[in-house]
């Protein structure tokens, strides 16, 4: 049944007459903005929205133009930086707070999360990038540099003995306001997002390795596999074992 259903959703998507379909469902969505680059960092297609950013009197005008020539350069070298490290690792890259223009060309923060797009011979060849605009923590001050770079802490030393508190140092308030602020963005705790970075790496690592389950948890910042098992079941409702077989067809 598995593999009937996985036939049927790759015969319909491969008949599809416009693979691009989903950069015309967020030309609606002035709030968030798509694209899609290949490795090189050139737009193979972007939103209307971040058209709009750029400046550009029609979306077509960004294809086959990189970061560097659409947005200002602070911005640019953070997208870049993002990308380089997604197809040096192949790996997504989540919940990063950036900065961007709104469509009042006025700079603001947004959520972006990227994911690497393959060929059909599973070779790397770009990305797809989906920002929403932080609107309300913006105005408010509640998204600054200091607290992205408490969330890019995060996001790349998961692995480590975090403390919370030594992140609110780091985004230059307290603990309490620290905790706010992520509830605000993520709708989730510091540590429930500590927690969430944590299982998302042990999730990639049982999907596309066969690495030891009691490695995998020790690398992603877990005490040992019985607590990465305990935190992984009640998020997913999977054992990793169990994830690790279904998400490869074996189960």
């Amino acid at each position: 049944m598995e593999t009937s259903l996985k036939s049927w959703r790759s015969d319909f998507v491969a008949r599809l007459a416009q693979p691009l379909f989903v950069e015309a469902l967020f030309d609606h969505m002035p709030d968030m903005v798509f694209s899609i680059k290949d490795r090189a960092g050139r737009y193979v297609c972007i939103s209307e929205a971040c058209a709009d950013r750029c400046g550009l009197d029609h979306k077509r005008e960004a294809v086959g133009r990189t970061a560097h020539e659409l947005w200002p350069r602070h911005m640019a070298d953070r997208y870049t930086e993002q990308d380089e490290q997604l197809f040096r690792t192949g790996q997504p890259v989540l919940d990063k707070l950036d900065l961007t223009l709104f469509n009042n060309r006025k700079p603001g923060w947004c959520l972006s999360n990227k994911t690497p797009l393959l060929d059909k011979a599973g070779q790397l060849i770009g990305l797809a990038c989906l920002s929403r605009d932080l609107l309300e923590p913006s105005r408010a001050g509640i998204v600054d540099a200091r607290m992205a770079e408490a969330v890019d802490r995060m996001l790349a030393r998961y692995a480590e003995p975090l403390r919370i508190e030594a992140l609110a140092d780091l985004a230059g308030i307290c603990t309490a306001q620290f905790e706010r602020r992520m509830k605000k963005i993520f709708q989730l705790s510091a540590g429930q997002f500590l927690t969430k970075t944590r299982i998302d790496a042990a999730a990639r690592a049982l999907a596309e390795t066969d690495t030891a389950i009691s490695e995998i948890a020790l690398g992603c910042g877990f005490c040992d596999q019985s607590a990465l098992s305990k935190q992984f079941r009640q998020l997913t409702g999977f054992t990793p074992r169990d994830y690790r077989q279904w998400i490869r067809g074996t189960q």
